[in-house]
């Protein structure tokens, strides 16, 4: 499913652990390492279609996970041309994403990177939060920094919330 556009609807998936470092899979038989990420079906919203693709790249169910925030908007990335389907030449620009921040609920062995027939990454590890950034294939790189902006401040509010109802901080001014 291509829009009018040329860009095909897709989610991103940021997955934290409890020390806010994100999960990073490296693709099957490449060198190259991405955040999960995949289309929406036909009918899918966002929200389904990232729970699928969770399920399906990372084996990790609903249960798994907390959303922690999403994108406003679409964020889009162009695709080389050389990178493109030959079928899909002339009509496919690339992909516009919804980017989900997910925090792991779950413990890191119910990941599974074998949970479908068809794996996405044959690696995985967890690694600080900007560090995608500067590993990340060219053309995906603005996304991802848009992505990693905008969701970061919900990690932000959640530490805020943490350090509120800790016993051992003290905040000045009774707030």
């Amino acid at each position: 499913m291509i829009d009018r556009d040329g860009y095909r609807p897709n989610v991103g998936i940021i997955l934290c652990n409890g020390n806010n470092q994100v999960f990073w899979g490296k693709r099957i038989r490449e060198h190259s390492w991405q955040f999960p990420q995949g289309g929406i079906k036909q009918g899918e919203s966002p929200e389904q279609a990232m729970y699928r693709e969770l399920m399906e790249e990372v084996g990790l169910r609903p249960e798994h996970v907390k959303i922690l925030g999403r994108t406003r908007d679409w964020l889009r990335y162009d695709v080389p041309s050389n990178w493109v389907k030959r079928e899909w030449r002339g009509s496919y620009k690339g992909q516009k994403q919804i980017w989900f921040l997910l925090r792991l609920t779950g413990r890191d062995c119910d990941v599974s990177l074998r949970a479908s027939s068809h794996p996405e990454f044959d690696a995985w590890r967890w690694s600080e939060y900007w560090v995608p950034l500067d590993n990340v294939i060219e053309f995906k790189r603005e996304v991802y920094k848009l992505a990693l902006n905008e969701l970061s401040i919900h990690l932000t509010q959640e530490e805020r919330k943490k350090h509120r109802s800790h016993p051992d901080v003290i905040t000045v001014g009774g707030a």
